[in-house]
């Protein structure tokens, strides 16, 4: 332990200020977008840094609210009647989250493809460039979390950044434009590394320097100052004695009741899809390429959502855009997500004067590095270069995702994936070669009924008098209805004086004989 305190402490404690300071609207956003309480979203994220943190095995995942989650949970807290019964539903979903990981369901992750996932963190740094603009510029009518291409105020993201070059606000440019020129700064290479500015985030620097120029706005420049909307708004608390007050407990008052577990059943089965998409991105994502146990991560995502539940909470899943915070700043271990969890329980009580100084749109700045690395330009060369097969479901997952939403962007992906993957093992099951009048008719591991067509096609254009060797002898499985093909093939090449030669295949050569 002393080996790895001494070690990586120091990028955890950087990589954690960050990851608060990401975390910290969209926790508020989230649940002011999914009609809850705005305590809501900073529980759920507290439980999600240090209970979730403490209990999971990945070394670099971050979870708290979802974004994804937010129509779900609108939509559940409507049909269940309040915001307590809800939490009733959380705490269930919670233990079946339990189950399904001791289930050992978490197996189902590893057949998400590559390309639909780099499509997916791709997608999602577009998203965030594109949804920051409109911070960035000062036109706050949407939560800061808001992913969604169709938004709750009838806009979407392409219209919503035209409103802002309309309705834009003129002191929220300089904060951008100067917090930007900090963070890439403090991403050169020497800077990073140096002892003494490389100690402290330029993720801080950016923020503190928002909040200085919107003060100066307030004497120099009146007309520019940024308010309200235009800034973090946490509940505040005049003594310790009121915390207990931002507490809301559960009510399992319909528990007997099929509405009350439909909620249960869809937040388990979709804050574990959600998970599990963003576990396998965020180990793909760490420079360490250590691997997470996926049931076990449905375990400690169980257990952090019982507590959410339990105390007031969101919905807790694991979530890529934290995560990619978290890696892009360096995080070596799990200490950098619970030591998140720590400052935003610690800093929300402690100093919620402050922090509610922070304009949005230096926050916007922050997430706009964030959505550049995870959607560089050389990553769509890179993925173009592999060819066709990869790059097209990562380039359908990365449209899908940015017109729809997360999860029915990744299904629309998952189908397009599974496409290419039929097509390719089509095209390898059954090939057909001609040199000089002689055929060679190969078959290769799996054969299925979807190679029929094509096989039927090829032989018969096999002219008459040819010579043929059926060479099946690598085929693990041959459907029936190939069979059915290769044996009339077989039973009525004597009369089109073919001669063949079959290797691999004596069951049929016994039939014909």
């Amino acid at each position: 332990m002393k080996s790895l305190l001494g070690s990586n402490l120091r990028y955890d404690l950087k990589a954690s200020l960050v990851v608060f300071l990401v975390a910290l609207p969209l926790c508020l956003g989230i649940a002011i977008a999914s009609g809850a309480p705005p305590m809501s979203g900073l529980i759920a994220g507290i439980v999600g840094g240090v209970i979730v943190g403490a209990f999971s095995k990945s070394h670099v995942s971050v979870s708290g609210p979802a974004a994804g989650l937010t129509v779900i949970v609108l939509d559940s807290i409507s049909s269940l009647g309040t915001f307590e019964l809800f939490l009733g539903a959380l705490v269930a979903a919670g233990l079946i989250q339990l189950i399904l990981g001791f289930a050992k369901a978490g197996v189902l992750g590893y057949y998400f493809p590559h390309s639909v996932i780099k499509g997916m963190l791709t997608a999602i740094g577009l998203i965030l460039i594109l949804k920051q603009i409109p911070h960035a510029l000062g036109y706050d009518k949407d939560f800061i979390g808001d992913f969604a291409f169709q938004q709750m105020d009838k806009h979407n993201s392409f219209t919503e950044i035209y409103y802002a070059f309309q309705y834009y606000s003129p002191g929220a440019i300089p904060i951008v434009l100067i917090a930007l020129a900090i963070l890439i700064f403090f991403e050169r290479p020497q800077v990073k590394n140096h002892k003494l500015l490389g100690a402290i985030p330029g993720a801080l620097w950016a923020v503190l320097s928002g909040i200085l120029l919107n003060s100066l706005y307030a004497k120099v420049q009146p007309d520019w100052l940024l308010k309200d909307e235009h800034l973090v708004s946490i509940p505040s608390l005049t003594s310790l004695s009121q915390l207990p007050s931002l507490l809301t407990f559960p009510d399992f008052g319909l528990i007997a009741d099929s509405a009350f577990w439909i909620v249960a059943v869809t937040l388990a089965v979709i804050g574990s899809i959600e998970t599990l998409l963003s576990i396998e991105a965020g180990d793909k994502m760490d420079p360490y390429k250590r691997i997470t146990p996926s049931s076990k991560e449905l375990v400690a995502q169980g257990i952090g959502n019982t507590i959410s539940g339990l105390i007031g909470g969101l919905p807790v899943t694991a979530v890529i855009v934290r995560t990619s915070a978290n890696i892009a700043s360096g995080a070596r271990t799990k200490l950098s997500a619970i030591f998140h969890g720590i400052l935003l329980m610690v800093l929300v009580l402690s100093i919620p004067g402050f922090l509610n100084q922070i304009p949005l749109s230096c926050l916007a700045a922050v997430l706009f590095m964030v959505g550049y690395k995870l959607a560089k330009p050389s990553i769509f060369i890179h993925e173009f270069e592999k060819g066709w097969n990869q790059f097209l479901p990562f380039f359908f997952t990365v449209i899908a995702i940015l017109l729809t939403d997360l999860l029915v962007g990744i299904g629309i992906g998952m189908v397009v994936g599974l496409f290419f993957v039929m097509k390719t093992n089509f095209q390898r099951s059954v090939t057909v070669t001609e040199l000089n009048g002689n055929y060679l008719v190969k078959l290769q591991k799996d054969v299925s009924f979807l190679n029929k067509a094509p096989l039927m096609k090829e032989l018969t254009q096999i002219p008459e008098g040819s010579y043929v060797i059926l060479n099946a002898s690598k085929a693990v499985f041959i459907d029936h209805d190939i069979q059915e093909v290769l044996n009339d093939f077989i039973a009525s090449a004597h009369s089109k004086n073919i001669t063949i030669t079959i290797e691999g295949y004596t069951y049929h050569l016994r039939e014909v004989q």
